[in-house]
């Protein structure tokens, strides 16, 4: 059953459209890149579906942004300026930040740190039996850190697999395919910590 937050539909909607045409890119380019078919763009484009985990994961590594920037606001992604920074400061209540739902999986992804923040920090909730894969180039351009809050978390590096509990983290290296899944019968929540890397 999807819980879409609608405005975060909006959101991804706007993003998602204004960062192909700043790149002058063409429904169809999006696609080839992505591996997104055009007629799921142009349905997210409209904010007419929302994209599951995967999709999106796809168009961040197409557009190398991270998940987090597409679910921001076209605008608080201008470039930081030090008033900017110091007037998002201060404390965001829980309220104030929206969960974004998979409609395909029932994952929930909570942005924790604001768009001027240096680095990116989310609160992921998996449910049992949910799978979510990653391209390699998702994680293109940054350093990410999991940390697993409670639960386990069954995380697909590559061609290695690895069991982690609660408490445990992995530092997550160059580039590869990767899958978060919950191969258990409970949920399983961790935080992802991500700061950007060098652009080639």
């Amino acid at each position: 059953m999807s819980n879409i937050v609608d405005p975060l539909v909006g959101q991804i909607a706007a993003r998602v459209r204004t960062e192909r045409e700043r790149r002058r890119w063409t429904l169809a380019r999006l696609a080839d890149v992505s591996g997104v078919s055009q007629a799921m763009i142009s349905r997210i484009e409209r904010g007419e579906s929302s994209p599951t985990a995967v999709v999106l994961g796809k168009l961040s590594a197409a557009f190398q942004l991270s998940i987090a920037s597409l679910l921001t606001s076209t605008e608080g992604t201008q470039d930081d300026s030090q008033d900017d920074a110091q007037s998002v400061a201060g404390v965001r209540r829980r309220t104030d930040t929206a969960e974004w739902r998979d409609p395909g999986t029932g994952y929930r992804r909570r942005q924790i740190t604001g768009p001027h923040f240096p680095a990116e920090v989310a609160e992921i909730r998996l449910p049992a039996g949910a799978r979510v894969p990653y391209p390699a180039a998702a994680f293109a351009f940054v350093r990410q850190v999991v940390w697993v809050l409670d639960g386990r978390l069954t995380f697909h590096d590559g061609d290695t697999v690895h069991e982690l509990d609660a408490g445990d983290t992995i530092e997550l290296g160059e580039p590869t395919e990767r899958v978060f899944a919950n191969t258990t019968d409970a949920e399983c929540r961790y935080a992802v910590i991500l700061t950007r890397g060098n652009r080639p």
